[in-house]
């Protein structure tokens, strides 16, 4: 019955609604897990297929920017008046950095799941110089999105049967 258009124009629409039940389950799942001020959690995707009947969840780059700007502002450590801290003025690349906004995070939660390298200061031409250290790995959304698409697929699996109950039985 896929090849009916009726019933493939069906299976899309519940495809797309187990896929964004899923995408939500992974975020909320992911914020509880990583310190999100700034809702990186929210640039998890997700995919229908157009071809085939299908899709998926990842934290790859969008083509573009989602629009969305953070006005997030780190909290000072220092209280007023208190030496110390950090006397380079920020650059232009941290900056572009920290206005993304929250679909547009997903490069962090792609080095927090995967790690870093050591990353070091001052690598495109600043002032700053030393190592910042690396990230290790967390390896967190491979499981969670395996978890949330197996509800996902079960839940799928039952609407579809709800679904087609309800057409053979109006006819």
């Amino acid at each position: 019955m896929s090849t009916n258009p009726k019933t493939e124009k069906m299976l899309r629409k519940l495809i797309q609604q187990v896929l964004k039940e899923a995408r939500d389950q992974v975020a909320n799942s992911i914020h509880g897990r990583i310190n999100d001020p700034r809702g990186a959690a929210q640039s998890v995707r997700r995919i229908a297929y157009k071809k085939i009947l299908g899709g998926n969840l990842n934290i790859y780059n969008m083509k573009k920017r989602a629009g969305k700007r953070s006005s997030y502002e780190p909290p000072r450590k220092l209280q007023p008046g208190q030496r110390g801290g950090n006397r380079v003025p920020r650059g232009d690349n941290t900056k572009r950095w920290m206005s993304y906004g929250p679909h547009d995070r997903s490069a962090v939660l792609r080095w927090l799941n995967e790690g870093t390298d050591d990353r070091e200061a001052g690598t495109r031409g600043g002032k700053l110089h030393g190592n910042r250290g690396y990230i290790a790995p967390r390896n967190f959304f491979g499981p969670i999105a395996d978890a949330a698409l197996n509800r996902a697929s079960d839940r799928l699996a039952e609407l579809i049967d709800t679904e087609l109950t309800a057409m053979l039985t109006q006819k």
